[in-house]
């Protein structure tokens, strides 16, 4: 794997790059970060399941035909629990509601315990995901996009100034 190949070599960032702007390129934006008071605040990163080919190793596999998968996140310590992580969320189902795609799908981890590239199943089962394949440790949830797009027009402009599309640039920015 491209993956393990960067950490023997000893630059894992270099490769995210390369994977980011591939992805942009080829699909568009993969990603969205949070600002609060013009600092980074968190991240969700997203491509189709044919961009993400390690995500067949889950034994929840594969992601459905009509859904891309919801890969990462992470919201700093000091801005979470003000809802900036639902926040996210939403962006990411406006901007893939533009392209039509019709759910969200991630891998959930039921014995989380600290920040790792899979994100707790509880945190994605409270922003309104539903589990559509157990597991005994990772489950796979889904986001159906028609229901995710409820909020009210303040929080659309609310996100719009909070959030921006990721770019090669900031996604390699330390959060």
């Amino acid at each position: 794997m491209s993956g393990e190949r960067a950490v023997k070599a000893g630059d894992p960032g270099l490769e995210k790059e390369a994977w980011v702007s591939t992805t942009l390129l080829e699909w568009g934006s993969c990603g969205k970060i949070a600002y609060v008071d013009g600092v980074s605040a968190g991240f969700m990163m997203y491509a189709p399941p044919m961009y993400v080919p390690r995500s067949v190793a889950f034994p929840t596999s594969p992601v459905s035909a009509d859904a891309v998968l919801l890969m990462t996140a992470h919201i700093i310590p000091e801005f979470s629990g003000g809802g900036l992580g639902r926040m996210l969320v939403q962006a990411v189902a406006k901007d893939l509601t533009r392209r039509g795609v019709r759910a969200i799908e991630a891998f959930g981890d039921l014995k989380w315990e600290q920040p790792s590239c899979v994100m707790p199943a509880e945190y994605l089962l409270a922003v309104g995901f539903k589990t559509v394949r157990p597991h005994m440790r990772f489950p796979r949830l889904r986001l159906e996009l028609k229901n995710a797009i409820s909020w009210r027009e303040d929080v659309e402009v609310a996100l719009e100034r909070l959030l921006g599309s990721m770019s090669p640039e900031r996604a390699l920015r330390p959060v």
